[in-house]
């Protein structure tokens, strides 16, 4: 039941949100909001095998919340990004000792994966066009 019309080709919906995405450390941010969030629902899990180390009364839930918080603040704010990174990859490590090894260890390493790719991000310089077109061959005396 074709009409013998096609359809016109749909435009990419996702520019802006690309533009948007790429112009900040967004995987970055998520793996570290992603092993914050993790190590927070390993401290609520009902197992008996749960391990506690250290103060687990604040820093159980201080360490995570602020991961958490820096993955957030690390899309928002890509401009403080070296001490967002720095934070998170010296927070993952605490969380060892405070957080149930970690969030057994899958947390922690979210955390340092996103702290490492955080500080390793660079921004996109876009380079301006040259002013002048370059010459192929130089010009002939004459």
């Amino acid at each position: 039941m074709s009409t013998g019309q096609h359809a016109a080709p749909v435009a990419r919906s996702g520019g802006r949100w690309r533009r948007w995405r790429r112009a900040r450390p967004f995987t970055a941010g998520l793996l570290i909001a992603l092993g914050g969030a993790e190590m927070l629902v390993t401290l609520r899990a009902p197992l008996g095998v749960l391990l506690h180390v250290g103060p687990q009364g604040l820093a159980a839930y201080l360490v995570p919340a602020v991961l958490v918080l820096c993955g957030v603040l690390l899309v928002a704010t890509p401009q403080q990004r070296v001490f967002y990174a720095l934070l998170s990859l010296l927070l993952g490590l605490v969380s060892w000792l405070t957080s149930n090894l970690g969030g057994f260890v899958i947390g922690m390493l979210l955390a340092l994966v996103g702290g490492a790719l955080a500080f390793a991000w660079t921004p996109d310089k876009h380079r301006p066009a040259p002013a002048e077109p370059v010459l192929a061959e130089p010009p002939h005396p004459g």
